[in-house]
C-alpha cells in the first residue's frame, strides 16, 4: 500500500516555517532528531516519511557528496533510491522545500568496535571529542541542520556550537565519525540554551534519553474507585481471569502517594483503556475456563474508555497529575485487530484478513514468515488488513484520537511486526504533521532479529521497540550457569551497532506475556521445555532459591539500568514478586513486601533507578566494554570528561580484576556509587583501576 496522503499548500507553508531553515541559517526544526539513514548494499531505496514524517516528498534532495547518487523514483521524491559502493563512510543528503533544507545523516560501512569516540569538553560553544584512533571524516549536525564548523586532528575532532542554539531551551548536536577501519559510536548531546548539558539536574520530562517506564495492567494494579468494580460472575469464567478492580483512579492514587517518584520511575505505561466485551471469550482446558478483556487487548470500541475502568474525566485528572509531577504517561494501544463482535466489523466485516489458509489450516498463530502481517491472535478477534487504504486511514485516526483529545505523552504499539509498515508510516505523518509542537514518544512490541525490529524503527515510524534479544539473553545466561557473560555483551553491542548508539529500546525486566523472571533465577520454573502458562494454573509458582533468584532479578535490574536504552520495571518486578506465565503474572498488585529478602530488593531497585537518573554518563554517556570474560563483564559510559563503570559478577564467587581506561577518560577521585555488599574499586595509577565485584553482584563507579 502506497501512502497516499497529501499535505495541502497552507499546512505545507506553515511547516516549512515550523520545521526548516532558511538557505543559510539555522533553525530548529522539529524537535525530534531524525534517525541516519544505514547505507549496507549498493543501492536501497527510501520513503521521505521515513525520515521527515510531516513531509510526503519534497521538491528536491540533493548531496555534495560525490560518492552518493540520488534517484527520484517519481517527481514529488516520495521514493528515492541511494546508490554507492563507499565503505565505510558518514556523509549526508539535503532534503529541499524551495530554498529551504534539513539534512539526513548517511552513514555506511560496519560499526567497528575499537573506533570509539566521546565527548572530553565545552569551552564557549566549542565541543572537544577524543578518539581512540585517528578519524577519517565526520558529520556533526545541530537538530537536523548540518554544522560546517568542524575541525579533525588526528584522534581529536572539535565542534563549534551554532550561536543560534542559544535562543532555545533545549536542543542536540550529534556526531557521527568513521575512521579507516569502519563507523565510530555515534555522539549526542543534549543542549540548553546553546551550552552542554552537564548535570542531571538539568534533564526533563520530555528528555526521552532519560525516561525509565513503568509497565501496569491498569485492572490488577490499584482500585481507586469501587463504585465502577464489575465481574462477569460467570459460572465459565474463574475469578483468576475475571475483572479484579483496578482502574484509572487507582493509578491517579499511587501517584498522588509518591509511587512512581519514589521508585525512580518517568514514564508510566498503562495497558489499553478501550471498551472490552460483557461477555466471555476464548477458552483454557485443564482448567476449562473462558476469560474476560480485563487485559484491555479485544477492543469493542477503539476510542472509548472502558467504563470499568474510569470516565474521560478520571482519564484527564490522572495525566493532568502525573504531569504535575514530572511523569510521563504511554498509553497501551492495539491496532492489529477488533474484537468480532466491534460494530465496526459488524459494518465492515470485508476488513479482516482471510482467516483461512490456502493449504486448509486456519491462520492463527502463525507468527513469522509469509503469514506474519494476516494472521489471527484468535477467533474472536479478527486480523484488520491494514495494507489496505480504506482499513488503516481509520484506523490510524482511531489511534490519533488518544493523543488529540487526551494529554498523553505517546504510545505503546502492540503487535508491531503482525502490521504493515505503511500503517506505521501513515500514523505518524498524521502525528507529526497536524502536532507539530508535541513531542510525543513511540515504542514497540516485535519478536525478532534486529534486522526485522530495526525496520520498524525510523524517525517516520516508531521511535524505539523493546529489546527482547537483550531481555532473552540475559535471562538465560544469569539463569543457566554453562552460559557466559560475553553473550549479553555481545548482544548489547549489537544492538547499540543496529539501533544506534543513543537508542531508546526498551530493556526491560520482564511483561505480561512472560513467566515471571524470579521464579526463573530461582529455581521454581524451568527454562523452555514445558507449558509456562500451565504451571500457575495447578500450582503455587514461588521463588525457589531465594539467594538466587533475588540476586539474579538484581543482576537483570543492574544491566538495564546502565546499559544504552531505557529501562522498563513490569509491575512486582520491583518487590521481586514470583509466578508463572499469563494469567499468573498478573495477579493484583500488592504494595507491601513479605520478606526481608523482597525488601532489599526494593531497596535496591530504587537505588539502581536513582543512580541512573542522576547520572550523565548513563542517560547519555558513549558506550564500550573494558574487559569481558565468562563471570565478569566491565564497561564505561563515558560523557564530557564524566563516567560511569559498570562491573558485573554472574557466577557466585567474587572476582578481582584490573582494567585500563581510555586515554581521554582520566581516573582521579573514585566513588562507588552503588555495589552489592563487598564491591570496591581502587584507582592504581596510570589509568588502571581494580575492582572487586562480589559473587552475584555488581559494583557502579562515578568519577
Amino acid at each position: 500500500m502506497r501512502l497516499r496522503t497529501l499535505l495541502s499548500t497552507a499546512l505545507v507553508a506553515l511547516l516549512m516555517v515550523q520545521c526548516a531553515p532558511s538557505s543559510g541559517e539555522f533553525k530548529l526544526g522539529d524537535a525530534a532528531t531524525v534517525i541516519p539513514m544505514i547505507i549496507k548494499q549498493d543501492t536501497t531505496s527510501h520513503f521521505m516519511t521515513d525520515y521527515y514524517p510531516q513531509w510526503v516528498g519534497a521538491d528536491n534532495v540533493t548531496t555534495d557528496d560525490s560518492r552518493l547518487k540520488l534517484v527520484a523514483k517519481d517527481d514529488t521524491w516520495k521514493e528515492f533510491d541511494v546508490l554507492t559502493d563507499a565503505q565505510p563512510f558518514v556523509s549526508t543528503i539535503d532534503v529541499w522545500h524551495g530554498d529551504q533544507k534539513l539534512s539526513i545523516v548517511v552513514l555506511g560501512g560496519e560499526r567497528d568496535s575499537e573506533s570509539y569516540i566521546s565527548s572530553t569538553s565545552a569551552e564557549n560553544l566549542t565541543v572537544t571529542l577524543e578518539a581512540t584512533k585517528p578519524v577519517k571524516e565526520a558529520v556533526a549536525m545541530w537538530q537536523n541542520n548540518r554544522i560546517d564548523d568542524i575541525t579533525i586532528e588526528g584522534n581529536t575532532v572539535k565542534v563549534v556550537i551554532p550561536q543560534v542554539a542559544k535562543k532555545f531551551d533545549r536542543s542536540v548536536v550529534r556526531l557521527f565519525a568513521a575512521s579507516k577501519d569502519g563507523r565510530f559510536n555515534d555522539v549526542l548531546l543534549p543542549l540548553e540554551r546553546g551550552a552542554v548539558v552537564a548535570d542531571a539536574k538539568q534533564i526533563r520530562r520530555k528528555d526521552f534519553h532519560s525516561q525509565i517506564l513503568y509497565s501496569l495492567m491498569i485492572d490488577r494494579f490499584n482500585n481507586g474507585n469501587k463504585e465502577n468494580d464489575w465481574k462477569l460472575n460467570s459460572p465459565e469464567v474463574l475469578d483468576k481471569v475475571d475483572y479484579q478492580g483496578g482502574d484509572i483512579a487507582g493509578i491517579t492514587s499511587k501517584i498522588n502517594d509518591g509511587f512512581f517518584t519514589d521508585l525512580g520511575v518517568t514514564t508510566i505505561w498503562i495497558s489499553p483503556i478501550t471498551q472490552n466485551p460483557y461477555d466471555a471469550w476464548g477458552q483454557n482446558v485443564n482448567p476449562d475456563t473462558k476469560f474476560s478483556g480485563y487485559h484491555g487487548y479485544w477492543p469493542i470500541y477503539s476510542t472509548v474508555v472502558d467504563k470499568r475502568f474510569g470516565t474521560d474525566e478520571e482519564l484527564r485528572s490522572m495525566l493532568s497529575t502525573a504531569h504535575g509531577q514530572e511523569l510521563n504517561v504511554i498509553l497501551d494501544y492495539v491496532a492489529n485487530h477488533l474484537h468480532i463482535n466491534s460494530p465496526v466489523l459488524q459494518a465492515h466485516p470485508d476488513w479482516t484478513t482471510e482467516l483461512m489458509l490456502p493449504d486448509g489450516r486456519k491462520n492463527i498463530g502463525q507468527w513469522d514468515g509469509e503469514t506474519r502481517l494476516t494472521t489471527w491472535f484468535d477467533e474472536h478477534i479478527p486480523t484488520l488488513d491494514l495494507e489496505r487504504h480504506e482499513v488503516c486511514d481509520p484506523m490510524t485516526d482511531s489511534a490519533l484520537h488518544w493523543v488529540r483529545n487526551f494529554d498523553f505523552d505517546g504510545f505503546r504499539h502492540d503487535a508491531c511486526k503482525h502490521i504493515p509498515l505503511d500503517y506505521w508510516r501513515m500514523l505518524t505523518h498524521k502525528m507529526k504533521s497536524s502536532m507539530p509542537d508535541r513531542q510525543l514518544w513511540q515504542i514497540g512490541e516485535t519478536y525478532g532479529d534486529v534486522e526485522l525490529i530495526g525496520s520498524y524503527v525510523k524517525s517516520g515510524m516508531i521511535d524505539s521497540q523493546f529489546d527482547f534479544n537483550l531481555y532473552h539473553t540475559s535471562r538465560d545466561v544469569i539463569v543457566d550457569e554453562a552460559r557466559s557473560m560475553r553473550d549479553i555483551a555481545a548482544v548489547v553491542e549489537e544492538s547499540e551497532a543496529a539501533y544506534g548508539s543513543h537508542h531508546t529500546m526498551g530493556n526491560i525486566t520482564g511483561n505480561h506475556d512472560k513467566p515471571r523472571f524470579i521464579s526463573l533465577a530461582g529455581g521454581d520454573m524451568a527454562l523452555g521445555w514445558y507449558d509456562d502458562k500451565a504451571e500457575g494454573w495447578h500450582r503455587d509458582v514461588v521463588v525457589g532459591d531465594m539467594y538466587k533468584g533475588h540476586s539474579g532479578l538484581l543482576l537483570l535490574k543492574a544491566i538495564i539500568s546502565t546499559v544504552p536504552g531505557v529501562p522498563c520495571i513490569y509491575q512486582g518486578d520491583e518487590y521481586g514478586v514470583p509466578g508463572a506465565n499469563d494469567p499468573d503474572n498478573r495477579d493484583m498488585m500488592t504494595f507491601e513486601c513479605e520478606n526481608d529478602y523482597q525488601v532489599n530488593q526494593l531497596e535496591q531497585t530504587k537505588a539502581l533507578l536513582h543512580v541512573r537518573r542522576g547520572s550523565m554518563p548513563l542517560m547519555y554517556g558513549d558506550f564500550r566494554t573494558l574487559y569481558v570474560d565468562d563471570a565478569v563483564w566491565v564497561f564505561l559510559r563515558h560523557y564530557m570528561g564524566q563516567w560511569t563503570m559498570v562491573a558485573l559478577n554472574i557466577r557466585y564467587d567474587a572476582a578481582a580484576v584490573t582494567v585500563t581506561l581510555p586515554e581521554f577518560a582520566k581516573c582521579g577521585n573514585l566513588e562507588v556509587a552503588l555495589a552489592s555488599e563487598g564491591g570496591q574499586a581502587k584507582c592504581l595509577g596510570e589509568g588502571r583501576i581494580e575492582l572487586n565485584i562480589p559473587a552475584r553482584g555488581y559494583v557502579i563507579v562515578n568519577k
